[in-house]
């Protein structure tokens, strides 16, 4: 702590107060007698430089007792700090400000306080505390003597430092700061030596610091002789291990140990390829002449390792049986029938040749609807192993071909890995969600697919751990995505599609029955004869309580309406028969979670049902339009895509186009606007199939003529008034029929897609209408 009473004059007097500009110093202390170069970035700092640059060029400077805080108080900063004086001043390209500046004297901080944009500090000079001349030159020789055994054991000092430091002994206040500019010490340290105005106090203190770090630098040279003596020791005893193992080998005596014999009959015994037999030889080879604690040798024995471990000519046989493959299909699945049959094409074939490349097929279609279990059941027809790997969210191009063993910890891909666990060379691969992959800065996965999935590379598939060409061409691949547009093109281009729609409630009713309540039954711990749900109570589960393509959320449904019969019988430890009736669903499963139908009660003007396709299925979509006084505005709303937006002004202009023979005011666009909206405007839509729907529900809001509640369209319209055919037809009927819909007007051009897709159990229940232009909708519409 310092005395108030030093801040007084050589005479007694006090020292005249005055005020400078204040800049605070973060991590460095400057004294008196210091040139430095220091870096301004705070803007109230700058504006200080700013303001003294204008006149006398003299600043005060005092060090933070935290260098984190970013707008420092006056309890914030130190007492005392350094009056300077800047010397150059530099602004440098990034906003900083670097200064040059001289240290003149010491100086104490009364007060601190803001002047406009600076810092302004109240302060008085202070004048060093001296001691009588024999006192003084003891003090410095101590010192000086304390330094050069300093300098000479660290060796941090030239000459030309040593020799400017003795210069000063005959001035004991320059040579004590000058020493505290050049020692490495502490921050706090040298505050507290720019703090003593007694030059006696600050000497001493001086010292003491000097012999500290003296004492630190030479157990530093202990610590660091101890640790070179134990390195020489390690590499004599490595050199003493070696020589006696060449001693043994010239006296017969080198044998091999007991991990190495093992090693060496597995690789024995170990049919490879004849590039990979000559790797692993030579690698083993090395791994000979290495010492067990290097850790090369564990990267080379992990290496051996991963190549013996491979099932490079291990196979499974594959059944031929063609009737058996078809029940196993049959059995594990309802429908599905163009991938069984793409499946039951290829063991035929494999039945005739004796060997073929394997297909690549990509199962395409919404949530739920059993991409993943049927490459399941694929192995289980076909004799084969079965293996998954999971590509969503794959980001590194290295899952896929591995890291290069240059690499602390580098791995095999995925491939070669899922290889070694199947332990099989000819399973069925299911590369699982394949449209999710990313790229990023380290690769793109898919372009890495290209080589695994074209069937004219895969025999030579090359992965970067093992630098082995290895043969996938016997893998039957399956990969499963929801869609296609986030897949690449050239990946696309090496696979078979096969799209998978929707089911329909009489197949989801069928699947249920036959897969998802035995499963659920025996998940529970429940027995058959404890449930029994009647076909009318699982329809009532799929229309009131799931909104799906697949049967995912029903069997969920299920499930929950078995966990509460199965916690029933434990609480009442009673097993009588519970018949699940549509009645009793709500009980179990509460309120219903949708409503029978979403058509409006009764035909109205400017609404009308359209039918789009999502990737979770069909949906039933409502289109509304109305008109009101202004000048010929269209506007659309309901989060539409560009897409639908440019099918409603195409719309709009055909409806222009064809007033007169709609019955419809010729100028109606100068001074009527109109409003289009499809429902649902948190839910993004886009796509062209809304076409005849949106121009459909403007003929009608314009001619004031209702529509019938139980139409539903779908098409896409073109500026003559064209439909054109559209996709999903299967996914749209499905939402049709489950929506009540009773007439569906579609494109003619479409008339293949019904015959082929949509079930004969639906068609018959819905009065489908073929048009080729619009006349033809708005006719059949609104007359």
């Amino acid at each position: 702590m310092i005395n108030i009473s030093k801040f007084f004059n050589q005479d007694g007097s006090e020292a005249e107060k005055k005020e400078l500009p204040m800049v605070p110093l973060k991590d460095v202390v400057l004294f008196p007698n210091m040139t430095t170069s220091l870096f301004i970035g705070r803007e109230k700092s700058i504006q200080a430089l700013a303001h003294v640059m204008g006149t006398d060029k003299i600043i005060f400077f005092a060090t933070q007792n935290t260098p984190d805080i970013k707008k420092p108080k006056e309890k914030d900063i130190h007492k005392t700090g350094t009056e300077a004086k800047i010397l150059q001043l530099l602004r440098l390209p990034d906003g900083t400000i670097k200064i040059l500046v001289k240290g003149l004297t010491r100086g104490r901080l009364f007060k601190l306080r803001e002047k406009e944009d600076y810092l302004v500090a109240e302060i008085t000079r202070v004048t060093d505390q001296l001691m009588d001349e024999n006192t003084a030159e003891a003090a410095v020789r101590t010192v000086a003597e304390a330094f050069e055994r300093y300098a000479e054991l660290s060796g941090v000092f030239s000459k030309e430092i040593i020799q400017s430091i003795r210069k000063e002994y005959s001035n004991p206040s320059k040579f004590s700061d000058f020493l505290a500019i050049k020692m490495p010490f502490k921050l706090k340290d040298k505050q507290q030596l720019l703090d003593l105005i007694d030059i006696e106090e600050r000497l001493f203190f001086l010292l003491q610091l000097i012999k500290k770090e003296t004492d630190v630098f030479s157990m530093s040279q202990k610590i660091k002789g101890r640790v070179k003596s134990q390195m020489e020791k390690f590499q004599k005893k490595h050199y003493l291990n070696e020589q006696m193992r060449a001693i043994k080998k010239e006296m017969g005596e080198d044998g091999p140990s007991q991990e190495f014999k093992e090693l060496e009959k597995r690789i024995k015994h170990k049919r490879l390829p004849k590039i990979a037999a000559a790797t692993v030889r030579k690698e083993y080879d090395k791994l000979k002449m290495m010492s067990p604690m290097s850790s090369e040798a564990t990267v080379v024995r992990n290496y051996i390792d991963w190549i013996l471990d491979l099932p490079w000519y291990r196979k499974r046989k594959v059944k031929k049986h063609i009737d058996e493959a078809e029940r196993i299909l049959e059995e594990d699945h309802y429908g599905l029938s163009k991938p069984k049959e793409r499946i039951l094409e290829y063991l035929a074939v494999q039945t005739l040749v004796k060997k073929i490349k394997g297909p690549i097929l990509c199962l395409v279609g919404p949530p739920g609807v059993g991409k993943t279990s049927l490459s399941k059941s694929v192995a289980r027809a076909t004799g084969r192993a079965f293996a998954r790997i999971s590509l969503g969210g794959v980001r590194d191009e290295a899952e896929i071909r591995g890291h290069r063993r240059t690499y602390i910890g580098a791995m095999p891909g995925k491939i070669i890995q899922t290889l070694k666990k199947t332990g099989s060379n000819n399973p069925v691969f299911c590369l699982d969600e394949v449209d999710k992959m990313n790229a990023d800065f380290r690769g793109d996965p898919s372009s890495a697919l290209l080589e695994v999935l074209d069937p004219e590379q895969n025999k030579n598939f090359s992965d970067h751990y093992l630098e082995l060409d290895y043969d996938l061409s016997e893998i039957l691949f399956i990969t499963t995505a929801n869609t296609l547009h986030n897949i690449p093109g050239p990946l696309q281009d090496r696979m078979e599609i096969i799209h998978i729609p929707g089911y329909t409630e009489h197949e989801k009713e069928k699947i249920a029955h036959t897969f998802l309540i035995p499963k659920q039954l025996k998940e529970n711990g429940l027995e058959p004869s404890d449930v029994t749900f009647s076909k009318n109570a699982i329809l009532s589960i799929i229309k009131y309580y799931t909104r799906e393509a697949g049967v995912r959320n029903l069997e969920r449904e299920i499930s929950s309406l078995l966990r509460k019969i199965a916690k029933k019988i434990v609480k009442t430890n009673q097993r009588k028969l519970n018949k699940i009736s549509a009645t009793s669903v709500q009980k179990y499963l509460g309120q219903r979670r949708f409503r029978d139908s979403q058509l409006e009660k009764e035909d109205q003007v400017g609404i009308i049902n359209g039918l789009a396709w999502t990737q979770v299925g069909g949906v039933l979509l409502t289109v509304e339009a109305v008109i009101m006084p202004g000048k010929g505005k269209v506007s659309v709303t309901g989060k539409l895509g560009d897409v639908m937006i440019e099918s409603a002004q195409a719309a709009v202009s055909y409806v222009r186009s064809r007033s007169k023979e709609l019955g419809i005011d010729e100028n109606f666009y100068k001074d009527t606007d109109i409003h289009i909206h499809v429902p649902e405007g948190a839910i993004p839509k886009d796509g062209p199939s809304a076409g005849i729907t949106i121009c459909t529900a403007v003929v009608s809001v314009l001619t004031g003529k209702k529509i019938d509640r139980t139409i539903a369209m779908t098409g896409e319209i073109t500026l003559r008034g064209r439909v054109l055919p559209v996709g999903g037809i299967k996914e749209k009927f499905l939402a049709a029929h489950a929506n009540g819909i009773k007439k569906v007007i579609m494109s003619r051009d479409n008339e293949k897609d019904i015959k082929e897709d949509v079930p004969s159990s639906i068609k018959k229940q819905l009065e489908i209408v073929f048009v080729d232009n619009m006349d033809e909708v708005i006719q059949c519409v609104l007359n």
